[in-house]
């Protein structure tokens, strides 16, 4: 019975040479392969007012910022899965995986109906077992509101909406909600 507990559909490697040549994305979760669906305009636009912000702070430092396509891997116990956040910043050198990156220093999700509850449960929970994560951070589409997790603070939700500022502190970065939703939501009057 133990057995079927790891029984597994395709290898990681069977699936990491597979999305070289797919054009639909698929995220991993321990031997099945799971299409991930299009995003909004909406999402487009803030996963890429983040990046933009990124990486002009971190220019001339050995970080750097990943959108949408590159996949970061978390392995534990038998459990292995490689997700596509929307956002993801590495630091360290040795991350040398040209579609992967193993120790991300943050990660951004933007929320949408049909991925926050896994953004929230599954995602989170796996992210937390990277010891390179300092922080995760979940952004709405919908509404103004960021919110961010640190590793510091045991994962404990820091709440931004409407306006203001946020820090990214494990990159050294105060975000402002405008910069985040910048052609994307007006502000509240």
């Amino acid at each position: 019975m133990a057995d079927l507990a790891h029984k597994r559909g395709i290898s990681p490697a069977e699936y990491l040479e597979g999305e070289k040549i797919t054009k639909v994305r698929h995220e991993y979760i321990d031997g099945e392969a799971y299409a991930m669906a299009g995003g909004t305009k909406a999402h487009n636009l803030i996963s890429f007012n983040v990046a933009r912000a990124l990486h002009g702070h971190l220019r001339s430092t050995p970080c750097r910022v990943f959108i949408g396509d590159v996949k970061v891997h978390v392995a534990w116990d038998w459990r292995e899965r490689f997700y596509y956040p929307d956002v993801v910043v590495g630091c360290e050198a040795g991350d040398s995986d040209p579609y992967v990156v193993e120790q991300p220093k943050l990660i951004i999700e933007v929320l949408s109906d049909s991925t926050e509850r896994n953004d929230r449960s599954d995602k989170f929970y796996a992210y937390r077992r990277l010891p390179s994560l300092d922080e995760y951070v979940l952004v709405a589409q919908d509404t103004r509101r960021v919110e961010v997790y640190r590793r510091e603070t045991g994962w404990d939700l820091e709440l931004y909406e409407q306006e203001g500022e946020f820090s990214l502190r494990s990159l050294g970065l105060d975000l402002s909600i405008a910069d985040v939703y910048e052609g994307v939501l007006e502000a509240p009057p």
